[in-house]
């Protein structure tokens, strides 16, 4: 479709098109071309501009262009600011790169990036080197021949250094030396030989972190134990695997150490007093940092019947964390707290997160705070933002506060009761009002907790369940993220927000595809929103494909991150959004924590003159450090459910497929959560053809394992250091659907007249 043709000549050629794209993503420092660009470039305007986005939507679905937030680009092309991982050196000694997160299914192989060496380094700054991560500014290299990478970058922050080092469990062997069998599964069969003299106190079986010394002409690299992290059998080793594996930083530096020792508490010089305020902070039960206090009463404004004055108050730390200081360096290193089961490694020293910035009840303490008036049916009407001197009246939990206002108050809530939890309760359902008018996307998504033993370990799962305090705090806290993300933009002041893209057209092709299978539409091509994607939600509630649709649609949306580009938050529905209310724990928050000091005039610990590189740099490293954290959080639960169930082989469990792929299922467990893998192989006698669209392996008789179907499942192999579980399914599942497979028709996925035992080739 070319639309410049001949109804708009004033439109650019489609070639002068993706010429000028290519153009301005390498002139502009955060790379943003978007709708209004092209536009101001070419002078088009009312109906022309319509014309333009037509224009963009059909090179859009003819799979040329591709739309990142509000940035256009060619299809497959590299942000401005990527995650990369340095993987070779070529013929001629270069660094060759590859970006982290890459699509290969929809893209695929990723592009690399020929590393260009620095101009000048600075006296002691590490050199970039095969194996290590860095976040590098990359762009089309329009000289490269066919072999060469098609970019071109230069590192701008250098992440993690390649590792030297090796976790692994130590095997003592007769002769006294041992050997080190690493827990990397993409090391799985490298052992390491370590001499009895440099084993020391280390005991067979010990999870240990070795140095390599050197390789021997013959037999195993040497290695050097460094720390024994105590038996590979006790669950508290579990974290420190995860730890290692990721590269996740539990030490602070000395210098930050001693900086936060040296922090004195925070005076009323500069604040508001805000002490005599009835603030109160609800947490889960555990919690040891409290950053976040909430207070509601009714508006005796005259303009606003019915309607309620909110206040948010988040603990001030921008007051003991100044930029630049060694106390931030730690801080943007981690990115944000970890927790572990058994464990938390946090983004700041307990003296900060646990001690000055913590709402402990009853003590003094500053804080960042927003004062929001809302209607009778939840519509903020204006906000305010103050630097203050507070005092929370009371530290509750969830399960208190819940208990308060269902007719069982305790000797903390009763004297709250009537004051302070009642109004926050109606103020909460005035916000439920809103909250269903803006429907955002409502997926039911279970958080499983593990508890532990008093001894460490592995106790059981729980589902905690989800109460009306939950969703109170949420949403007082989803309002005052927006009031702060709408001052900053007012204010013309840069910032960080927390962004979820829309799906990508690929993503929603595929999901309209498998629901005309179960006979439900979703025309293609449509503008989406979360309303549509609940509306299917609602229609498929008590369906037999309930759960596969709900499942579906978790995978068809696009994942959150944090950018200085504003494209809004899909998920909940949002023009606008900023995470301001956890800074003891997520880097983003202490960021636009800064950035309203600064615009507001607030006084010390503003945020620094700041180009946008810079903050789209700082973005793309806290986004990392989140997935990075998701992962080792993720991959220390499942090796906790391992240990657990390594001693449970032959055990049947009731599970649900969550994930099908060519080669076999992916099962959870109910009563755990844990995940495990079933072989195509076992699954029986017959070949089981994988149909995508369906998201099933269906056998030529038409026996069907499709996702989401329920299934009795036998553990077979439990490899507690990986965290993996292999299992075979022993009942449900197996749905008889229309044989995949007619009489004499042969293709890619059709067996060749011999008998097939469910193995892929």
């Amino acid at each position: 479709m070319n639309l410049s043709s001949k109804k708009h000549p004033e439109l650019p050629a489609r070639d002068e098109l993706l010429a000028f794209l290519a153009r301005e993503r390498e002139a502009r420092a955060d790379g943003k071309v978007g709708v209004r660009e092209i536009a101001r470039a070419f002078g088009l305007k009312g109906e022309h501009r319509l014309a333009l986005k037509q224009m963009l939507a059909s090179l859009a679905a003819e799979g040329v262009l591709e739309k990142r937030g509000k940035r256009l680009t060619r299809k497959g092309a590299l942000p401005p600011v990527t995650l990369v991982d340095i993987v070779e050196r070529d013929r001629d000694g270069e660094l060759v790169a590859v970006p982290v997160e890459w699509n290969e299914e929809e893209l695929g192989p990723p592009p690399r990036i020929h590393i260009r060496a620095p101009r000048r380094a600075r006296p002691g700054e590490p050199l970039p080197g095969v194996g290590d991560r860095a976040l590098a500014r990359a762009e089309p290299d329009h000289d490269a021949g066919p072999k060469d990478p098609p970019y071109t970058g230069r590192v701008v922050k250098l992440l993690s250094r390649a590792r030297h080092r090796v976790l692994g469990v130590l095997h003592i062997e007769a002769n006294g030396g041992g050997r080190i069998v690493p827990i990397d599964k993409k090391q799985a069969g490298r052992e390491l030989a370590v001499a009895a003299a440099d084993i020391g106190e280390s005991k067979h079986g010990d999870l240990v972190s070795v140095d390599l010394v050197g390789k021997t002409r013959f037999g195993a690299p040497r290695a050097r134990i460094r720390e024994s992290l105590g038996s590979v059998t006790n669950e508290k080793a579990v974290s420190l695997i995860a730890l290692r594996a990721h590269d996740i930083p539990d030490v602070f530096r000395p210098e930050a150490i001693e900086e936060s020792e040296k922090a004195k508490p925070a005076t009323l010089q500069g604040r508001e007093d805000w002490r005599d305020l009835p603030l109160v902070t609800i947490d889960p039960p555990d919690a040891k940092d409290h950053d976040d206090a909430v207070h509601a009463t009714l508006d005796p404004a005259q303009d606003n019947p019915g309607g309620y004055i909110l206040t948010v108050a988040i603990a001030d730390v921008a007051h003991y964390v100044k930029p630049h200081t060694p106390l931030d360096r730690d801080a943007l290193e981690r990115g944000n707290s970890v927790y572990f089961p058994d464990r938390v490694v946090p983004m700041l020293p307990e003296r900060i997160s646990n001690d000055l910035c913590s709402l402990r009840a009853l003590e003094d303490r500053p804080a960042l705070a927003v004062r929001m008036r809302i209607t009778a049916k939840g519509k903020k009407l204006d906000h305010r933002f103050h630097r203050v001197m507070m005092r929370s009246c009371a530290k509750l939990s969830y399960q208190q506060a819940q208990a308060a206002i269902d007719g069982k108050p305790d000797d903390a809530t009763r004297p709250l009761l009537d004051s302070v939890l009642r109004p926050l309760y109606a103020a909460h359902e005035a916000l439920r009002q809103a909250r269903d008018l803006r429907a955002p996307l409502d997926l039911d998504l279970p958080e499983r907790k593990i508890l532990l033993k008093k001894d460490g370990t592995f106790d059981r799962v729980v589902l905690p369940p989800r109460l009306d305090a939950h969703r109170l705090i949420e949403e007082f806290m989803i309002l005052a993220n927006v009031a702060a993300a709408e001052t900053l933009e007012e204010h013309r002041q840069q910032l960080i927000y927390r962004a979820h893209d829309e799906p990508s057209r690929e993503k929603v092709t595929a999901l309209s595809e498998f629901l005309g299978t179960i006979g439900v539409k979703l025309a293609k091509g449509q503008v989406l929103r979360p309303a549509n994607f609940n509306a299917i939600l609602s229609q498929m509630k008590g369906h037999e494909h309930e759960n596969i649709v709900n499942e579906i649609i978790l995978r068809t949306q696009a994942q959150a991150e944090y950018t200085n580009e504003n494209y809004g938050h899909f998920g909940l529905n949002l023009r606008r959004y900023a995470h301001f209310t956890s800074p003891i724990r997520r880097y983003a928050d202490l960021i636009v924590h800064r950035a309203l000091i600064r615009a507001l005039k607030l006084g010390e610990g503003a945020l620094p003159e700041t180009p946008a590189g810079e903050l789209a740099e700082i973005a793309a490293r806290i986004s990392a450090a989140e997935r990075r954290a998701m992962a080792a959080e993720r991959e220390t639960v499942d090796r906790l459910i391992a240990h657990h169930l390594a001693d449970q082989i032959g055990a049947r469990f009731e599970a649900r497929i969550s994930g099908v792929t060519k080669s076999g299922l992916f099962v959870r467990l109910s009563d755990t959560g844990a995940d495990g893998f079933v072989p195509a192989a076992t699954l029986g006698r017959e070949y089981y053809a994988y149909d995508e669209a369906a998201h099933a392996l269906t056998s030529r008789s038409g026996v069907s394992y499709r996702l989401a179907d329920m299934v009795e499942v036998r553990l077979i192999e439990a490899a507690p250091i990986a965290g993996a579980l292999r299992f075979e399914v022993v009942g449900g599942g197996g749905k008889r659907t229309p044989p995949p497979f007619r009489k004499g028709e042969r293709g890619r996925d059709r067996p060749s007249g011999k008998k097939f035992r469910g193995r892929r080739q």
